[in-house]
């Protein structure tokens, strides 16, 4: 999962680190990989003390340089991936859960082209309005090693929706607060924190 970044909409606060609930947005999405049977969970981005992953293990690395952006922060966690099937997340996404991820395995593993496209690899979520969540998706490992290796944008949606993937929107009446939302700006961890009953506002690193 992609863990770097420099926050800009958060003036700069570790935004994996900021808690949702009782959990760090970083932690929950480790903890959700985990459930979900990952053997190994690797974060791209700088180590934080605290991170326990109680099932298989976890890899914490950095892109060269760092904070260079998502695409080199792919091809590093890719370099520590030998399972045939990889989950690319990002590391705020506090209410992606196990049951969201084997969706995304089995949609991917069940992936046929659409007409007039090429081969389809791999699912990704999407959020009400049908747009794709790039960095909430399964994909074939080599199928995306193919395609990062002749890739030489800057753009997550320039490198993967050449690849055709299942997009999985929400089912009508879902209940609970969306798994794809990330929580790119101050406002996004307030509606955020409201949806998990947590008391404490916006708390560190998100001003009032």
């Amino acid at each position: 999962m992609l863990a770097g970044g420099r926050a800009s909409r958060l003036g700069g606060a570790d935004k994996p680190a900021l808690l949702v609930g009782e959990r760090s947005l970083l932690a929950s999405v480790i903890a959700a990989a985990a459930a979900a049977g990952a053997r190994v969970v690797v974060v791209v981005g700088p180590p934080r003390p605290g991170l326990v992953l109680t099932a298989g293990r976890l890899r914490v690395v950095r892109e060269e340089p760092p904070g260079s952006g998502p695409v080199p922060a792919l091809r590093r966690g890719l370099a520590e991936v030998t399972a045939p099937w990889v989950l690319v997340l990002a590391a705020d996404l506090p209410f992606i859960r196990a049951g969201h991820l084997t969706s995304l395995l089995a949609a991917a593993a069940g992936a046929r082209p659409a007409a007039g496209a090429g081969p389809a690899a791999g699912a990704v979520l999407a959020d009400d309005t049908g747009r794709p969540q790039w960095l909430a998706g399964c994909w074939p490992t080599a199928a995306l090693r193919s395609a990062c290796s002749g890739y030489r944008g800057g753009s997550l949606r320039g490198l993967l929706g050449p690849l055709s993937p299942v997009i999985l929107g929400p089912s009508p009446g879902q209940p609970g607060p969306p798994p794809w939302l990330d929580c790119d700006t101050e406002d996004d961890v307030r509606r955020a924190r409201a949806w998990s009953g947590d008391p404490a506002g916006p708390g560190p690193g998100v001003p009032q």
